[in-house]
């Protein structure tokens, strides 16, 4: 095969983030769903409205000779065993985070990975919002002098009116299938970005976590306090409890000379706003952003698709990954102390 051969891709879990944006995302990209597996007839149904062929077992699909990456969007607790069976038909696999329910699965998908020749990341798909990447170059580029601080916000609703709305079980509100609530869920994608954005990662963490607002078990807020090796700080505020009509999503990268925001870019769809704030006049200005409509989810299917057919693979990173889980167990476990 050519370099720019489409990728043929399935889609193990076909939910609402399957449906409304992996999938739109692999043919913007310009690669091919052949297939999809979800134990749900309506989900089976959908997948043969979208052209694909449709199973009901992930077992079937690992099977089909037509599928080169697999895309893993089942519920947390599922994710080890459908990333380790993938790998072992031979298949490249991007699983969506966190990488497990638990840091003992990571751990044992991040010993498998490293004796396979497959290729393997975790779907932080934030990494290839047009936004974020714009961030990131603009700070190594010095537009902020020395980083000090990164702060970041990104809250929603998850009440749990959600399933009778959607018709679907909440699995995220489910400790056992979730691993956690809102700090589990939402959490890693700042985590991860904290090393997109200031090319080192958090070395060590703390968190207090909240279940305040919603009628559930697991928690639906939570507070992250970390540092960088190198000194740079960090806070997180994720939650489940924040209505939908508040300010929710924001950004703020801090340095000797000036600040980076960015606001309403944390989420599934391009868009929002990015400024710089001179640390001496207050002027802001605005950071131009390449390719400002693009969706994470297609930058993010591009970036995979290139990476198996190249081989370059700096893009992904197991270990990565698997630091970011080490990070959230140890959120998890000061919130308990």
């Amino acid at each position: 095969m050519g370099a720019q051969d489409p990728v043929r891709w399935g889609i193990v879990g076909y939910g609402w983030v399957a449906q409304d944006y992996m999938a739109p995302a692999i043919r913007a990209a310009g690669d091919a769903l052949v297939a999809v597996a979800d134990p749900d007839p309506a989900s089976r149904e959908r997948a043969g409205h979208d052209g694909a062929r449709a199973y009901a077992s992930a077992e079937d699909l690992f099977a089909d000779p037509a599928v080169e990456a697999v895309y893993v969007a089942t519920p947390n607790h599922l994710h080890a065993d459908a990333v380790l069976a993938a790998m072992a038909a031979g298949k490249a696999v991007l699983c969506e985070k966190p990488m497990a329910a638990t840091l003992d699965e990571a751990e044992r998908m991040a010993v498998a990975c490293r004796a396979s020749p497959q290729l393997y990341g975790t779907a932080f798909d934030q990494r290839h919002h047009p936004a974020h990447r714009a961030l990131a170059a603009a700070v190594e580029d010095g537009a902020i002098g020395r980083p000090a601080a990164i702060r970041i916000l990104y809250a929603c609703w998850v009440g749990t009116e959600w399933s009778a709305a959607t018709a679907r079980e909440n699995w995220r509100i489910d400790a056992a299938k979730a691993g956690g609530g809102a700090l589990i869920d939402l959490a890693p994608h700042g985590l991860d970005l904290v090393e997109f954005l200031l090319g080192e990662p958090l070395a060590r963490i703390a968190a207090v976590t909240q279940s305040r607002i919603q009628d559930y078990a697991v928690d639906d807020g939570a507070i992250l306090v970390g540092a960088t090796a190198s000194g740079v700080l960090a806070t997180l505020h994720v939650a489940y409890n924040c209505p939908e009509a508040l300010p929710r999503r924001r950004l703020e990268i801090v340095g000797s000379e000036a600040m980076l925001l960015a606001e309403d870019t944390m989420g599934q769809v391009a868009g929002g706003s990015v400024v710089r704030i001179d640390g001496r006049s207050g002027a802001r200005a605005p950071l131009p952003v390449p390719h400002p409509d693009r969706s994470p989810f297609e930058g993010q299917v591009r970036a995979f698709s290139a990476a198996l057919r190249s081989g370059e693979r700096d893009a992904f990173s197991v270990e990565r990954d698997l630091h970011t889980m080490r990070l959230v167990h140890q959120a998890y476990a000061s919130a308990a102390r």
